[in-house]
């Protein structure tokens, strides 16, 4: 009998309880009205300052390409080629070192990316003969001529980043971890198709993380629009 009435009170209980459930909280929807605040606004604004998770970006040439305090009045370099191209030879505001650890690792991601969104365009070895190509798209520049050889590795982030001529930036496709990963594949095929210079990083164990030397210079076709 007294476990009986136990179990009656317990029930009893828990009937009469008060239930704080995360789905019952008092709470604002969105955009509605709010009588506690002076602008009568739900929706608060950010306090200054205030930065997304994984938005910080504090290091600039690891997610510009760019140098500190870049001069916005810098002389550009162009030339003309024989089809009335103009093509950018100097990039004086990008960096010339990667802001990263060049290793296996990262050339390898590099490989795996390059073949998902770039090897379309700019064919299995940089050439500029990727399949499209073949199909009647406009033809993007070879990575293996002077200009591109001696370009700093910001001007590829960069491209990457914020798209260039007839490419559109592959920012949402690839983060900046990628975009770096590209750019040290890109080092590679440029030292691949370049004998002199592979025998020459093999005889001084230089990593070459800046700009490989270019032993001649091949004809750059343009993705169209100032280059």
């Amino acid at each position: 009998m007294g476990c009986l009435l136990i179990a009656a009170f317990c029930f009893l209980a828990s009937a009469c309880g008060v239930r704080f459930d995360m789905q019952d909280q008092p709470r604002y929807k969105a955009y509605k009205k709010s009588e506690f605040f002076n602008d009568n606004r739900a929706s608060r604004n950010l306090p200054d300052g205030t930065v997304a998770r994984g938005f910080l970006k504090d290091n600039k040439a690891l997610h510009t390409g760019k140098i500190d305090n870049p001069d916005m009045n810098a002389q550009v370099e162009t030339t003309t080629t024989s089809t009335g191209n103009t093509l950018i030879t100097s990039f004086p505001n990008a960096i010339d070192e990667f802001p990263v650890p060049v290793t296996k690792e990262l050339v390898d991601r590099g490989q795996d990316r390059y073949n998902i969104y770039c090897i379309v365009c700019h064919g299995p070895v940089g050439s500029g003969d990727g399949m499209i190509v073949r199909r009647g798209f406009p033809q993007p520049p070879t990575y293996h001529d002077d200009r591109l050889r001696n370009a700093p590795v910001g001007h590829f982030f960069d491209v990457m980043t914020n798209g260039w001529g007839r490419m559109n930036s592959y920012s949402d496709k690839l983060s900046a971890a990628d975009r770096w990963a590209v750019v040290a594949y890109i080092r590679a095929l440029q030292v691949s198709q370049n004998p002199e210079e592979t025998l020459r990083m093999n005889s001084n164990g230089n990593t070459n993380t800046a700009a490989p030397a270019a032993p001649g210079s091949a004809n750059a076709n343009s993705h169209g629009g100032e280059r």
